[in-house]
């Protein structure tokens, strides 16, 4: 199992990292994810023990109380927990995402005030662009929100967000067509578009005045993690929490950091499908058919070749998308295909440790039951497989463009 998904140039550090969470994995996740998932209970004391390892300031710069490391890394942490357990990994990236945006767009107070509680995992971000009608269409939302005064007021209905009770902080997405003429807004939608940092009370209900946050979503897998809606109903915001204190720039931002969530959700299916790579492997050399291991049947050869090579292909685009967004250049052709490969991959890897499983692949007592519900949830967190070609193909044009 070392020898797959290998990462070269990797600093002491970050080995030192990473072996660190390898070992919280094994001895803290792995032995009660699937009895906590069955459950649908929220893992309260993982969470604890990744705030003590400092996990939820992994990227938040040193001078805000963070450990200032790179995507890179971040990614590669991910990896190890989503082979723990999927929704753990979700608990931390929209924590990551809100930070990230704070980081790279906030304004000097706005840092200040929230990066040094969030990297103590004191404050707890999730983020929200969603809406019930709309899916992938973000500039088709309907919430908004209206000046009054020193304030704005938001009002609308928000759909899919991960830690939508357990956060204390949520980064919402809503028009604000302040400046904008109707016919600018017509030809371009993104132009209106807002970030408000909105700050709340963790629970469900009405968590401050005007925000209330309904009960969870009960969903197929991706358990334990709380998904929720959040609807907004005369909530007054000060404009102060307008995030980097400029309306009409909450399209862009968001994108930014969901580029980031992008290589997240690619992490995570490198993660589950490295999982159901071992416990195919494993089963395949306890099992015995017709006499021997099924592993030396060719058949199981030949799928756990095609497993093995499919782990190693999506962690290698993730890697890339990863140190591309690090360097500082545009990244999201490539974190469009390593989200695109990674889930895909994901999919066929469980389904094919399933299939090695036979019958008892099918039995809540195996791990890979699991992880056969879970793995479609990457197929749609972070845009569909046909938002990430579509990127990709636009991306591709714009590169191989024809001259004259």
């Amino acid at each position: 199992m070392a020898r797959l998904a290998q990462t070269a140039g990797l600093t002491d550090i970050q080995r030192e990292i990473l072996s660190t969470v390898r070992d919280f994995v094994d001895k803290e996740i792995l032995p009660v994810a699937t009895e906590l998932e069955h459950r649908d209970e929220y893992p309260q004391q993982i969470v604890d023990g990744l705030k003590e390892l400092g996990l939820f300031g992994l990227m938040i710069p040193e001078e805000y109380g963070g450990l200032g490391e790179s995507l890179l890394t971040y990614a590669l942490c991910v990896e190890e927990i989503a082979r723990g357990w999927m929704s753990v990994s979700g608990i931390i990236n929209t924590h990551f995402i809100v930070a990230y945006m704070l980081k790279q767009h906030g304004t000097q107070e706005q840092r200040e005030y929230f990066l040094p509680r969030m990297a103590a995992g004191e404050v707890r971000g999730a983020f929200s662009m969603s809406e019930p009608a709309l899916g992938s269409d973000v500039s088709a939302i309907t919430s908004k929100a209206v000046k009054d005064g020193d304030d704005y007021v938001l009002n609308g209905q928000k759909m899919w967000l991960t830690n939508g009770g357990t956060s204390t902080l949520v980064a919402v997405l809503v028009k604000s067509d302040e400046g904008h003429s109707p016919s600018e807004v017509a030809a371009a939608p993104h132009r209106s578009m807002t970030t408000f940092l909105v700050e709340k009370e963790p629970g469900f209900g009405e968590v401050r005045p005007g925000l209330t946050i309904p009960g969870k979503i009960d969903k197929m897998g991706y358990k334990g993690v709380d998904t929720t809606e959040l609807i907004m109903d005369g909530l007054r915001i000060p404009a102060d929490r307008v995030l980097g204190g400029t309306t009409g720039r909450g399209f862009y931002q968001m994108m930014d950091g969901v580029e980031v969530g992008r290589v997240n959700v690619a992490a995570r299916g490198c993660g589950v499908a490295q999982r159901a790579f071992e416990l195919g492997v494993s089963y395949a050399q306890q099992r015995h058919t017709f006499g021997k291991q099924i592993a030396q049947h060719q058949a199981i050869q030949f799928k756990l070749a095609e497993m093995a090579t499919k782990v190693e292909a999506a962690h290698a685009m993730m890697v890339n998308a990863a140190r591309k967004k690090d360097s500082g250049e545009r990244n999201d052709l490539e974190a469009g295909m390593a989200k695109y490969l990674a889930s895909e991959y994901c999919k066929e890897v469980v389904e094919d440790a399933f299939r090695i499983h036979g019958g008892y692949g099918f039995s809540k007592e195996y791990e890979i039951e699991r992880l056969y519900r879970e793995a479609p949830m990457l197929l749609i967190g972070e845009g569909t497989a046909e938002i990430q070609k579509m990127i990709i193909g636009r991306r591709l044009l714009e590169e191989y463009r024809l001259q004259g």
